[in-house]
């Protein structure tokens, strides 16, 4: 990892669409005594900087895992906290998005959020839609199992063939291209359900960093390794 004081600014060949696991920030605050909620707090500071960055160097896409459908079985008041934790920072989000020309975008099933957290999502959507660089994509209520099976019923309610095409066009991320690369934090080595079918062909890259460690000088290294990878999707 570079130890340059000054930003990275990716010469790399860059991926179009990025996918973060962001893992970790529970045990980051473990590891210093405090309250899991800190963790929480510490690793929405790192989204806002991931973000501006792959919106500095150029990337197209970036999906972040937010908020999973299995993580309603965590303990309630952690959920709660992660609730507002959300609807704070899309609030606060708001200028960075218009100051970096970021569009924000959210994927997964919303019915299950209050009527207060769908319409600031639905806001900050709206208030972004007019913004043509960085795509960022917050996966809430994700899982890809739901997805799927969303996107399979709705075509079949529309009476449309069950095609790679037909899915594809009824997915959450129907208005984005496949994942290039995903990212892991914190040494978990598993893809929990998040984008299976979007990342058939991505590269993947797992580091024991925990997220609100993460910084833009790892993923400067992380796209110059996938720069340097030769992708063949399934040919020779």
């Amino acid at each position: 990892m570079t130890n340059s004081k000054s930003l990275p600014t990716a010469n790399h060949q860059l991926p179009t669409h990025v996918a973060i696991i962001m893992d970790g920030n529970g045990r980051w605050a473990k590891d210093r005594g405090l309250n899991r909620t800190a963790g929480h707090e510490e690793g929405a500071k790192t989204v806002r900087k991931i973000t501006s960055y792959c919106a500095k160097i150029g990337i197209r896409y970036l999906t972040l895992y937010a908020f999973s459908t299995e993580n309603w079985n965590r303990p309630k008041l952690e959920v709660e906290f992660l609730m507002r934790l959300l609807e704070k920072y899309l609030k606060s989000e708001l200028q960075t998005y218009r100051d970096n020309n970021i569009r924000f975008r959210a994927i997964g099933d919303l019915d299950k959020f209050s009527k207060n957290l769908q319409k600031a999502i639905y806001d900050v959507e709206e208030k972004t839609s007019h913004c043509t660089g960085l795509t960022q994509i917050l996966a809430l209520n994700y899982g890809s199992r739901d997805e799927i099976t969303r996107a399979v019923n709705r075509a079949l309610k529309d009476n449309k063939e069950i095609t790679i095409d037909t899915i594809n066009s009824y997915l959450d991320t129907a208005f984005a291209p496949d994942v290039d690369l995903v990212i892991r934090t914190s040494g978990e080595v598993r893809v929990s359900n998040f984008l299976l079918w979007q990342s058939a062909y991505a590269e993947y890259f797992f580091t024991k960093t925990l997220w609100p460690d993460f910084n833009e000088y790892e993923l400067e290294d992380i796209i110059s390794d996938f720069s340097k990878r030769e992708r063949r999707f399934g040919g020779v």
